[in-house]
C-alpha cells in the first residue's frame, strides 16, 4: 500500500481515537488491522453501535474519527455518527455503505456535519486508509487555526 508519504507521517495528539463499527465482524476486523498500520493513533473495534455508542461517551475528547456501517441493528450508522458531533464536534466521521443511498441524502448529512465523508463498499483497504489520513489531517488543521 503506498500513501501520500506527508498523509501516512501524520500524528495525533496524544493517540487519539479512531473507531470502526461494522455489525459485520470480519469487515471490522480487517478494517481494525488495516487502521492499525496508521502511527500515533489508538484503535478500536465494535460490532455492536450500542457498545460503541457507550465507549464514545466515556471516551468522547479523546475521538478523532469514527467510521460506521450505515444499517446495523437498534441503532443505524446516521444516529450513531450525529451522537458523536454532538458530543464532539471536532470529531470526523464517515458513513459507509454497500447498498444504494441517495445522493441528495449524502449531501443532506454532509451539508448538515453529521458526517464529514462517505465510502462505498466494497472499500479497498487503501481507500479507507487514505479516507482516515484526509480526516486526521483536516483535524490538525483545524487545530492550528
Amino acid at each position: 500500500m503506498v500513501l501520500n508519504k506527508e498523509l501516512s507521517e501524520l500524528k495525533m495528539p496524544d493517540n487519539k481515537i479512531v473507531s470502526i463499527v461494522d455489525d459485520e465482524v470480519k469487515t471490522a476486523q480487517l478494517f481494525h488491522n488495516a487502521l492499525c498500520t496508521i502511527k500515533g493513533i489508538n484503535v478500536f473495534e465494535f460490532t455492536d453501535p450500542v457498545k460503541a455508542l457507550q465507549h464514545l461517551k466515556l471516551n468522547k475528547k479523546d475521538y478523532a474519527v469514527m467510521i460506521s456501517d450505515l444499517r446495523m441493528p437498534v441503532i443505524n450508522g446516521v444516529q450513531l455518527l450525529k451522537t458523536v458531533k454532538d458530543l464532539n464536534p471536532l470529531a470526523r466521521t464517515i458513513l459507509m455503505t454497500a447498498y444504494d443511498i441517495d445522493d441528495n441524502l449524502i449531501q443532506e448529512y454532509t451539508k448538515k456535519e453529521i458526517i464529514n465523508s462517505f465510502l462505498k463498499k466494497p472499500i479497498e483497504l487503501n481507500q479507507l486508509l487514505s479516507e482516515v489520513n484526509k480526516q486526521i489531517y483536516s483535524i490538525k488543521y483545524i487545530n492550528k487555526k
